[in-house]
């Protein structure tokens, strides 16, 4: 599965939601959104018994109280990417709210082996804010990399997925499950899907998010595992510790019936350890990490920045 659904892609061209159903898309591998790098409008929130220290306790109960007002107008936040330890690449991403509207724009560039592979990916999202759900209203992914690159363009309407456009193309094949139109409702594209996570309530890890990224409709549900200490280069002000939830990806549609599949389904250890920001009213992902066939890739945060509703602004650096 990709990191932060910067895939390689192949998508049959659909316009419309009945060729979405009939056919289903082709993008490559599934991907997170932790963002999904992801990850997500129609969570369903369920109670779980969880045991935290009075750090996080007091942190969660003030999100809480915090996610009944007003959406930070600006986060910015940057990633380290690694990958069994090494250092491959850098990840930015950018939430701006005015009014009912958002615009996200997530970054990436990875190089590896001294440079003979290299790529940049480029996402956009833009959509509305109805209380606490962000309700996508377009999408758009450009890529670019030793030897493939490509594009990819979503729209919504009515809580749906409506089109996809992708570039290039791929023949669809024998064994990839089938889109229908009841798994286009309700699902949120990548970037949309990382900060309806973002607004956690008391737990950010008690939830079930539906994610399509051109190609899959998959769930994430997250459970929570424990806790871990954060090391700030400077005092932030902001609890100390970060939440960290399981990751189950559960494949819908559109997946592939093969061993990749079955073996990301069955993992036990995608992890997302979130950082408390009551002020803020969020949960800012810290540290994302999926293990893969070839090793482990991460995500680590190097530097947050926040300004809220009321123009306070906040600051991390890890």
């Amino acid at each position: 599965m990709a990191l932060l659904s910067f895939v390689g892609l192949g998508v049959r061209p659909a316009t419309n939601r009945a060729a979405l159903a009939g056919r289903g898309s082709r993008s490559g591998k599934p991907a997170i959104a932790i963002v999904a790098l992801i990850s997500l409008a129609a969570s369903l929130p369920q109670a779980t018994a969880q045991v935290v220290d009075a750090a996080v306790t007091k942190a969660a109960a003030t999100s809480r109280a915090a996610a009944r007002v007003e959406w930070p107008s600006q986060v910015h936040a940057s990633y380290q990417v690694a990958f069994n330890g090494m250092d491959v690449g850098r990840f930015d991403f950018q939430s701006s709210i005015t009014g009912s509207s958002y615009t996200l724009t997530g970054n990436a560039e990875l190089s590896a082996l001294l440079g003979a592979f290299s790529w940049r990916g480029a996402t956009r999202s833009f959509g509305t804010i109805a209380g606490e759900n962000a309700r996508p209203q377009s999408y758009l992914f450009d890529f670019a990399g030793t030897g493939k690159s490509g594009s990819l363009k979503m729209s919504f309407a009515d809580n749906a997925v409506s089109g996809v456009t992708a570039v290039p193309t791929i023949p669809p094949t024998a064994d990839t499950v089938p889109l229908t139109l009841a798994h286009l409702k309700g699902a949120l594209d990548p970037l949309t899907a990382v900060i309806a996570l973002s607004r956690g309530g008391t737990s950010p890890c008690a939830r079930r998010v539906p994610v399509f990224d051109g190609k899959q409709r998959f769930d994430l549900v997250l459970s929570y595992k424990g806790q871990e200490g954060v090391r700030e280069a400077q005092p932030s002000g902001q609890p100390g510790v970060a939440i960290v939830c399981r990751v189950k990806y559960v494949p819908i549609a559109g997946h592939k019936l093969n061993a990749e599949t079955r073996a990301m389904a069955e993992s036990t250890g995608i992890e997302i350890a979130f950082r408390p920001v009551p002020t803020a009213g969020l949960f800012v992902p810290h540290r994302i990490t999926i293990p893969t066939g070839a090793g482990t890739a991460s995500l680590t945060s190097t530097r947050i920045s926040i300004v809220t509703a009321k123009r306070n602004q906040i600051a991390f650096v890890h």
